[in-house]
């Protein structure tokens, strides 16, 4: 959960001009809607458009007598406008104003989309958090295997997601739904150790959370090519520290379960750190949703960009958890 590969490909893709994904329009293909309604398949800008098979009016072919039908080719009447939309047999779109060309017919991404699968993942991961908190409250065992199986699973299952070329919703749906019994079942503990921590974690986050997009929407958070980069070296540093201090706290090498640092002023000083990545990593995602929005992506790409927001919001809502149990100590 230290890193967001979903977004992060999507930005690599984004800017080589690649395609993540088969069969479907590239980024930016769509573009914007004046260009959408004044393009036209295969018309280059900056001349005239002509039908194939289609004689400028007033003018005619070598050797073709007026007022005589051409073998093979429709014969256009007379008065018809140069520049008219014309039908030919076997064609699979058809030209004129306000006509797109093959793969546009799907509908463009929106704002209100992203927003609407985010609620709908997140709808889950509460439903599902609910389920291993109270199992967990109940067994300890039961909630034990729930925290490391639905770890587990959702590791597996984000990392397949992240590097998958095709947009895969059940997927999606499932890793949120594994997220929520990993949660349950953690909070629960915490909250066991630590009474009122997961409260103070779960405000903190919406506060947070609030706190981002604000500061994004109003320019005050800025996300460019150089802050993505730095930030990207910065979250991968972080993760393989992670992954060692896991390592070492199973292994017995750190007694504390928080691993490096403990409880002390160390601990809370690498949980800052981490929460600031955390809060980082949602700006940046922010970002990068508007510009899949812009770029005229098609509408299940928003399964993907509330999917990424899924990962980066649960990531900061771990690292807050620990900050605010070491600081309990």
């Amino acid at each position: 959960m230290a890193s967001n590969p979903v977004f992060r490909r999507f930005n690599q893709d984004l800017a080589a001009g690649r395609y993540a994904g088969d069969q479907q329009p590239q980024y930016g293909q769509f573009g914007t809607p004046q260009q959408q309604q004044a393009a036209q398949y295969g018309a280059q800008p900056g001349y005239p458009q002509q039908p194939y098979g289609q004689q400028p009016y007033g003018q005619q072919q070598y050797g073709q007598q007026p007022n005589y039908a051409q073998p093979g080719y429709p014969q256009q009447g007379y008065g018809q406008q140069y520049g008219q939309p014309q039908q030919y047999p076997g064609a699979g779109y058809a030209t004129g104003p306000g006509k797109q060309a093959p793969y546009t017919d799907s509908r463009r991404m929106t704002l209100d989309d992203v927003v609407t699968k985010t609620l709908a993942l997140f709808g889950i991961l509460l439903v599902a958090a609910a389920f291993g908190w109270f199992v967990a409250k109940d067994s300890q065992a039961a909630g034990m295997g729930l925290f490391l199986g639905g770890m587990v699973v959702g590791l597996v299952i984000g990392l397949v997601i992240s590097f998958k070329r095709i947009i895969s919703v059940p997927l999606i749906l499932t890793y949120a739904a594994a997220e929520g019994l990993f949660l349950g079942a953690a909070s629960a503990f915490f909250n066991q150790m630590y009474p009122g921590v997961v409260s103070e974690a779960v405000l903190a986050t919406l506060c947070v959370f609030a706190g981002m997009f604000a500061g994004w929407k109003f320019g005050l958070i800025r996300v460019t090519e150089r802050s993505r980069k730095i930030f990207a070296m910065m979250v991968m540093g972080y993760f393989l520290f992670a992954l060692i201090n896991v390592v070492l706290v199973w292994t017995g090498v750190f007694s504390s379960p928080f691993g490096a640092g403990g409880s002390g002023s160390l601990g809370i000083i690498i949980s800052l750190f981490a929460v600031g990545l955390a809060s980082y990593s949602i700006a940046v995602d922010f970002d990068t949703i508007q510009r899949g929005v812009n770029s005229g992506l098609p509408e299940k790409y928003s399964w993907l960009m509330a999917h990424g927001l899924l990962v980066s919001v649960v990531w900061l809502y771990v690292e807050l958890l620990r900050l605010f149990a070491r600081m309990r100590n």
